[in-house]
Parts: structure tokens; sequence; C-alpha cells
């Protein structure tokens, strides 16, 4: 009998762990001739109700004998509930599980395969903690969201029968950040572009790549914090040549102004440095600040330091000489009276801006 009664794969990004779901239900599936005998199941749910409909589908599969008898394989995917969530927290649901969990223990896999994939799990609770213990447990990811990005990057590269350069993977994750599904469409792109076998270089990240991370002002914010007064003006005066407007662009430098004040107070606390793989000490510190961001501190945020990507933050700020607190914290109460200022001069949005840069970058 195998030493383990089914597989659950879980983590942060669903992406990644359907990825792998895929992979082990099609080697499973592989091994069943009857088509009938391999059923997939959606375990998403958006409310107790449908966690209850999804667990009673997976019960009524899972003691479906055969039809022409031998092995079945079942795949549950797509499990939503077992997250830190309203629905994933409800006592309801929380009882859902101990029956989902007490079905699992009556499961005999030499008649059936049971794969579970699941993300964002949270795994303080119990019943993740039991299927680490009992399950083939696979984890995806892991803390390091760069390294796992990368690893991504780095196996779709191959599959497609190119190579790309360290330096390449790492601005590619710069530009895209942490978005798994366009990272892949990236790396696709790419290699595309290139001859087979051949590697794609940061050179063709640079011109192909969009930056998305900064969204379309990323050469504004890029020049503005490397601290080049000169090309900030002419960025500016690019961006509005085109037609742009000035709101878009004053958010963009909020938005990284306000990463990097954070960055800046951890530095100095001595909690976090810059080291080569990013912001070294950035998960260690988080506990630290979980209460001052809510309920919210697991949640993707432009507010939140501890929810961003530790390799691009440092690229952030290591992009140019990182301002002290003071400064940063003046560029941010700028930022707000070029808003209020366009607000009253619309029709001089780009003096209004390139009087701003001006004054910041020469205090």
């Amino acid at each position: 009998m195998p030493a383990h009664p089914f597989i659950f794969i879980c983590g942060a990004d669903d992406f990644l762990v359907d990825r792998l779901g895929k992979e082990r239900f099609a080697a499973m599936a592989s091994e069943i001739e009857d088509e009938f005998s391999r059923e997939i199941l959606s375990g998403f749910a958006g409310n107790v109700a449908e966690v209850e409909t999804a667990i009673n589908r997976f019960r009524e599969s899972v003691q479906t004998i055969s039809m022409f008898g031998g092995k079945r394989v079942v795949w549950l995917k797509d499990v939503n509930f077992l997250a830190d969530s309203v629905t994933g927290r409800a006592e309801s649901t929380l009882k859902l599980i101990d029956d989902l969990k007490a079905l699992l223990e009556t499961i005999n896999p030499d008649e059936t395969s049971v794969l579970i994939t699941a993300a964002p799990v949270d795994r303080r609770r119990a019943f993740p903690k039991w299927c680490e213990k009992t399950a083939d447990f696979t984890l995806v990811g892991g803390n390091d969201d760069a390294e796992a990005l990368a690893g991504v990057v780095l196996a779709e590269a191959k599959k497609l029968g190119v190579n790309i350069q360290p330096d390449a993977t790492r601005l590619l994750l710069a530009k895209v950040g942490a978005n798994t599904r366009l990272v892949v469409e990236e790396v696709h792109k790419l290699a595309n572009f290139i001859e087979e076998g051949a590697t794609i270089e940061e050179a063709h990240v640079a011109e192909l790549t969009p930056n998305v991370a900064e969204g379309d002002f990323f050469e504004t914010a890029e020049a503005f914090f490397s601290g080049d007064l000169r090309w900030t003006l002419a960025a500016l005066q690019r961006h509005f040549f085109a037609g742009g407007d000035a709101r878009p662009v004053i958010s963009a430098l909020q938005n990284r102004n306000r990463i990097l004040i954070q960055v800046r107070a951890l530095i100095d606390s001595g909690e976090a440095r810059l080291g080569g793989r990013g912001l070294d000490g950035l998960q260690a510190a988080a506990p630290n600040y979980a209460e001052k961001f809510g309920e919210a501190v697991g949640e993707k945020s432009a507010y939140n330091l501890f929810t961003q990507n530790a390799w691009y933050v440092g690229k952030l700020a290591s992009s140019g000489k990182l301002p002290n607190l003071r400064r940063l914290i003046d560029n941010q109460q700028e930022f707000i009276s070029a808003f209020e200022e366009i607000i009253e001069r619309p029709r001089d949005q780009e003096e209004v801006l390139r009087e701003m840069a001006t004054r910041c970058l020469t205090a």
C-alpha cells in the first residue's frame, strides 16, 4: 500500500500550484486507460454554501466505483476555502473541512488516487498541518517569491529550448513584478524573438518587455528616484508631448516613494539591509509590523511593504542613492502639493511637475 493516501499541493501563487497540479494529474491519469475513471472537480468557493457543494461533489466522486472496474483518479483543484479569508474562517467552513478530513481518511489509494491543489492556504490551521504529515505534500514557492519566480523563468526558457542570462531574469522580474502568468507569457515572447538555442539577454528584456510593475510611467519614476534631474525633466517632456496627464505620474511617484519610506525606516532601524538578494530581512521583520496593516496584512497591496517581492523592492531602493527619511517624507508632501496645484492650474501640468521635480532633486 502506498505511503501516502493522497497528494496535496499548495502555495501562495495559484498559477504555480495549478501548473504543478496539471503535471501530477497528467502522470496519474496516464496510468488509467478508462477516461471515465478520470475526474477533475472545482474546489473554488465564494461562500460557505459553495464550500459544501464542492465537498459533496468530491465525496460522490471518490465514493463512485469505476464502471469497468480498476482504479479511479480524482483531482479537486482550485481549492480556495483553506485561506485566511471570510469564507475560510467561518465556523461552518471549518466544520466542512473536518468532514473533508474524515473523508480523506477513508480513501483507499489502491482504488482511488486523489490529488488536491489549493491556493492560498493558511498553514496555521489544523487541516493543512494534518495534510503535511499525512499526504504526499508539496509547498510551491515557499517564502522566497523572487526565487520561485526565477525558477519559473528558467524552467519555461528550458522548455522552449532557449537560455536566459541571470541579469535578464532579474530585469524581467523587476519590469513585470510578481505576476506569474505575465512572466510566463513574456518568456514565450522573448523566446520567439531569438533563435532556437540562443540566449535571452538583458538588452532583449529592456527592449521588448513592458514596465508593468510601474505602469506606463516607469521612465519618469525611474529617472526621478535615480536623482537625475536632467533625465527626469526629459522624461516629463516626452510624457506630456505624447498627450499624457500629470495625475498618473504623481500616483506612480507616490507609490514608489511610499514603499521607499518603509524601506528606509527598516534600514535605519537595523531590521533590514540592501543585499544581493534584494531587501534582506524583509520577511523576518514582517511579524513586528503585522498589526499596523490590520486584516489586510496578507493581501497584496501597494501600501504594505511586506507584501512586495523582496528582490524587486531591493531593486527599487538601489536603483539610485536611497534618500534619507526626511527627504522621502518631504517628497510625499511635494507630490500632494503638486496634485493640489494642478487642480488650480490644469493647463500648466507639465510646468507644475517640472517645478516639483526641480525642488525635490536640488534640495
